[in-house]
């Protein structure tokens, strides 16, 4: 879909609900095995791990989560297929406190997952994400989650949170209705396809929402003691 001279680098990927399907096998062990190949930019070589980029004195550590949880009381049921288990859903958790307390000499650090912790779109604020993730992201002052999940484009602040939430699912499938009025929590949300671009130097990272046609529909920056200032 990318060809090496359009985009060199490496494909980071992560996995999300539609990964878990069984149809009849699971995507999962595919996609992780043919990451393992050695043969393809497809680099994804866990369910979550840590990598910093760029590779030459790198500016962000990133943090890559599986975000397919069972349901906040523990059990699965008819999402059996679709979730991690009980006991990688901990293993998980662990390893994230874990990385997330080692030191790292990037100026910015940003957790993705797939499903977004917080959501103005029809899906809403995910209840095991808040519950799990969303205090750690506080206690470590991550700058940025990157999600997907909804059709739409957010970029969500939320008083005293250290975190920006930045949401990208505008790729090209059914668009959803907003759940929530954008200006609630905003500063940003809106229900149109496009896609997001994120760039960074030592003292700036700069997240912008673009449209089909490449224009720019909103655009921010983060400094790393996590001043925001709207370009858009």
């Amino acid at each position: 879909m990318y060809p090496t001279d359009a985009f060199p680098g490496r494909a980071y990927a992560i996995l999300g609900n539609h990964d878990y399907q069984k149809w009849p096998d699971s995507k999962v062990d595919a996609e992780l095995a043919y990451a393992k190949s050695g043969h393809t930019r497809w680099t994804m070589p866990a369910r979550w791990y840590r990598f910093e980029f760029p590779a030459q004195n790198p500016l962000i550590t990133f943090i890559a989560l599986d975000s397919n949880m069972p349901y906040k009381d523990g059990t699965s049921e008819h999402g059996k297929d679709f979730t991690l288990t009980l006991a990688q859903q901990a293993e998980q958790l662990a390893w994230l406190e874990t990385e997330l307390k080692r030191p790292r000499t990037t100026p910015f650090l940003v957790v993705m997952g797939h499903h977004p912790v917080y959501s103005d779109g029809p899906h809403g604020d995910h209840p095991v994400l808040v519950r799990d993730w969303d205090p750690l992201f506080r206690k470590y002052k991550a700058h940025v989650y990157l999600a997907g999940h909804d059709h739409d484009l957010q970029h969500l602040e939320f008083e005293g949170h250290p975190t920006t939430h930045f949401l990208s699912g505008g790729g090209g499938a059914d668009l959803y209705n907003l759940k929530l009025d954008p200006s609630a929590r905003g500063p940003f949300a809106q229900k149109v396809y496009g896609f997001s671009h994120l760039s960074v130097t030592e003292k700036r990272l700069t997240l912008r929402h673009l449209d089909p046609s490449g224009h720019v529909l909103h655009a921010f920056t983060k400094t790393p003691d996590g001043k925001i200032s709207i370009l858009t």
